[in-house]
Order: structure tokens, then sequence, then C-alpha cells
């Protein structure tokens, strides 16, 4: 199958089934990150990182998708920041203590919030649950103050981030006001 027709296919896709789509992926992957700290180590942990990373690059994907409708310079930018780092991540990057690919997950939790608010087809609420989630990963900047504000910072980011990946996993979108969107894929040129 070539792209241009695996690309046409996708684009058929109902972006409410994308976005259902996303949201299992990302539990799929917060169970697996829960999983791998709790029980895996070494080697056979190795792996199941990786297994989780890729379903977070594929969730990064499909949230482009989806928020491109909304503005599509702000939605590449939030899956450029998460693929960088979740390669930081697979890299095992952390550069004076810094854990990297929580800081760009944390600035891509931020656009994907301020996407969502601006969205006509997800409740605003949920936007600004993702902005703060963003913003608790940002604490990662400065290890110290993470450190003080754990565990707070981690169950805001976690019950920010995951009440808009439940909503798209149990709701999806509402694709008529998807398709509304001034920046919908197929309605501009």
């Amino acid at each position: 199958m070539s792209t241009a027709t695996w690309m046409a296919r996708t684009g058929e896709v109902s972006p409410r089934f994308k976005a259902r789509i996303a949201g299992g992926l990302y539990v799929f992957s917060l169970l697996t990150a829960l999983f791998l700290e709790v029980f895996l180590r070494g080697r056979l942990g190795y792996g199941v990182d990786i297994i989780q990373m890729l379903g977070m690059a594929a969730v990064t994907l499909l949230c482009y998708y989806i928020f491109m409708a909304v503005n599509k310079s702000l939605s590449l930018l939030g899956a450029s920041f998460n693929l960088v780092g979740l390669i930081s991540e697979a890299f095992r990057l952390t550069p004076h203590g810094v854990n990297t690919a929580i800081v760009f997950h944390g600035a891509f939790c931020i656009l994907i919030g301020y996407l969502t608010f601006r969205s006509a087809f997800l409740p605003r609420i949920l936007g600004v649950l993702m902005a703060f989630a963003g913003l608790s990963w940002l604490t990662f900047l400065l290890p110290s103050l993470a450190k003080y504000l754990s565990p707070y910072n981690l169950a805001c980011g976690v019950i920010g981030e995951a009440s808009v990946f439940l909503w798209l996993l149990v709701m999806g979108v509402n694709v008529q006001r998807w398709k509304e969107q001034p920046s919908a894929p197929g309605l501009r040129a």
C-alpha cells in the first residue's frame, strides 16, 4: 500500500473514532508506565518502556490530527514538543537532573489544553484541566520545586491529563462541530 493510499484511508476515518483510539492508547500507555514503575526493571522493563513510548507517540500523532482542526500550527508545535520529549526519554537524557521528557510533555499539555479550550467539539473545562496538568509537569524544570510539590504536582498532572483522554475514550469528539471548525482538514485548500 502506498503512502498516498494510506493517508487517504486514514483521512476517511471519523475524528470521533480517532479520538477514541487516542484515549484508549493513552490509557494503555499510562497503565503500562505504572506497571513498569511498580514491577519491572532491567531489560524487560526497557522493552515495556519502548512499548509505552510507542503508544504515546501514536497518541501524539492522533492528537495532532484531532486538534489541527482548531489551529494546525499550534497542534504541530504541541506534537513536536511531545515527540522530542519521547525521544529524550528513549535516550534517557536528563541534563542537570531535569526530567526533560516530562518538561516537553508539559509544554504539549499546555498547548493541547489551549486547543481544547478553543475548540467547539470538546468541553472547555477539559482544556483548563489539561493546561493545569501541563503546568504541573513544568514544575520538573526545577527538580527541587518538583520534589517540594510532590505528590501534588504528580496527582494534578495525571488527573488533568487522564480526564481529557478518558473523555476522548468514552465520548470522542462532536464530529459535526469538529467539521465546523475553521481549520478542519478538508475544508481549506
